[in-house]
């Protein structure tokens, strides 16, 4: 089809959700109607009931458990996607991989930004765990953890090379570390079911509530928590591994 045609069908489909999204909103009471009795209900009723002092997180993970799962279905087909279209079809077994210090840079990096990068490599790992396993008593959890612990193998690609960050990454144990991740999200869900209960119900033991909460308290929150961290963790580095040696590749190949 030819460039005005497409066009043609995406503007047409584009009004389209237009007029629904206006007429689903039409009639929708303002946010301060809502906003009140949604933040007084979870306030006084999330740490007695989930022993959790972060009420973002027991919204995500346990009120509103089955919408993040279905968010975090979008990450990782977000990047299958993104393998599937960058993938390689013509690479022979045992090719090298692309050098970020010679073909993605004039010069490399500087002993002053090698020697900051590997200091900081370490804090950022620490941060990135302690802001997952946190994320049920302080602000933050798996995907704000995720993404930080994404990071540090892009610091170690900025201060040496992408063969380092291929080999840091171990890009099987990431898929397979991804995969896991999200998959054992939707086996927790289905451990309520084996108990009688609704899926994604909180079945595991709350802990200490009150004052005396701490990482182990929240029942299924913090295991919830600790697989979506993973799955955000790999579905980063995959993507960082794919879209690097896309732009590494065109890098290569230009005269």
């Amino acid at each position: 089809m030819r460039h005005p045609g497409r066009m043609g069908i995406f503007f047409v489909g584009a009004a389209a959700v237009a007029a629904l999204y206006a007429m689903s909103t039409m009639r929708l009471p303002g946010p301060e109607d809502l906003r009140g009795q949604y933040m007084r209900i979870i306030n006084s009723e999330c740490v007695a009931a989930r022993h959790v002092t972060d009420a973002v997180t027991a919204v995500n993970f346990d009120y509103r458990g089955f919408d993040t799962l279905g968010e975090e279905f979008i990450l990782f087909v977000s990047v299958m996607g993104a393998l599937v279209l960058l993938r390689q079809t013509d690479v022979k077994p045992g090719t090298p991989a692309p050098d970020a210090l010679s073909p993605g840079r004039a010069v490399g990096a500087s002993d002053a930004l090698r020697v900051w990068i590997l200091g900081m490599t370490g804090p950022t790992v620490l941060f990135g765990i302690y802001t997952v396993i946190h994320g049920q008593l302080t602000p933050g959890g798996g995907f704000q953890g995720g993404v930080i612990l994404a990071t540090a193998p892009l610091l170690m690609y900025l201060a040496e090379s992408f063969d380092i960050f291929r080999r840091i990454t171990s890009h099987r144990l990431v898929e397979t570390a991804e995969a896991i991740g999200a998959g054992a999200y939707g086996v927790i869900g289905l451990l309520a079911i084996f108990k009688g209960r609704e899926f994604m119900t909180n079945v595991f033991p709350l802990g200490k509530g009150g004052s005396d909460v701490n990482l182990f308290s929240g029942g299924t929150i913090p295991v919830i928590n600790l697989a979506v961290g993973i799955e955000v963790t790999a579905g980063f580095v995959l993507l960082l591994y794919a879209f690097l040696q896309e732009m590494l590749e065109r890098k290569e190949a230009a005269p």
